[in-house]
């Protein structure tokens, strides 16, 4: 299980994300939705261990990654946590293969290669092994990047926008790919998202974030019910704010 309780991020006297607590059980997927600037990222980037909170309490199986009271800040390289970022983040000069081996602990580089060779076969894409990152397409480089996270052999995962890079014509198959791959993997997992057919797809609980608080939570069908919200009733109509554009 992960856990945060009481995480709260400052920058001076601006309140990034505030007081902010829930647990995501084995096996559970949890949408986190909310408009630009409500705080998504920064709360998986203190999940992940990229930015420390400046109070509270973040666990993982129950052994804290963070405490402020106890001075436990886990470094995020033995976090055990996969993380698939906006833009996949793959290294241009490598091929598939070594990208997915990048940051794999082993003792010997061939081993680390059989594990980077299994991942790839995991997501259906070990014959992309030999192919570099502007050889993919956005559909096989998210695979190749999600293969990376899942070869670190982790105990839970965070997707910041997944399929925000892929076409509109083939994100109808990514999602449904990517929802049945997170289902049977059974690990916590959070995924940011800015798409109503996401949170669909996920079949999770959907946390909404605004202002870096949360505003709401429960299944998707709840929020159409009862959005409490503006944002929440935008979203669950399928006209949640648009992701920034790429730089």
């Amino acid at each position: 299980m992960l856990t945060c309780e009481g995480v709260t991020k400052a920058y001076g006297g601006l309140v990034a994300v505030g007081n902010l607590t829930f647990a995501v059980q084995r096996g559970e997927i949890f949408a986190i939705v909310g408009p630009n600037g409500a705080g998504k990222t920064t709360l998986l980037m203190m999940i992940l261990g990229a930015a420390p909170p400046s109070r509270g309490r973040i666990t993982l199986g129950g052994a804290p990654l963070f405490d402020r009271d106890e001075k436990i800040d886990v470094p995020m390289e033995r976090r055990c946590i996969g993380f698939l970022p906006q833009r996949y983040a793959l290294f241009p000069h490598l091929d598939a293969l070594r990208n997915v081996a990048y940051g794999i602990t082993a003792p010997s580089r061939a081993e680390r290669l059989s594990r980077a060779m299994d991942a790839l076969r995991e997501l259906d894409v070990s014959s992309l092994a030999a192919r570099r990152p502007a050889e993919l397409s956005a559909g096989e480089a998210q695979r190749v990047a999600l293969a990376r996270a899942l070869a670190r052999r982790p105990r839970a995962l965070l997707l910041d926008e997944p399929l925000a890079a892929l076409d509109v014509t083939v994100k109808r198959d990514v999602r449904r790919f990517l929802a049945d791959r997170l289902r049977a993997w059974r690990l916590p997992t959070v995924v940011i998202t800015h798409d109503r057919d996401d949170a669909a797809a996920l079949d999770g609980d959907v946390l909404v974030m605004e202002r870096g608080r949360v505003i709401q939570r429960g299944r998707l069908a709840e929020l159409e019910r009862r959005p409490e919200t503006d944002f929440v009733r935008q979203f669950t109509a399928g006209r949640g704010t648009p992701p920034p554009p790429a730089p």
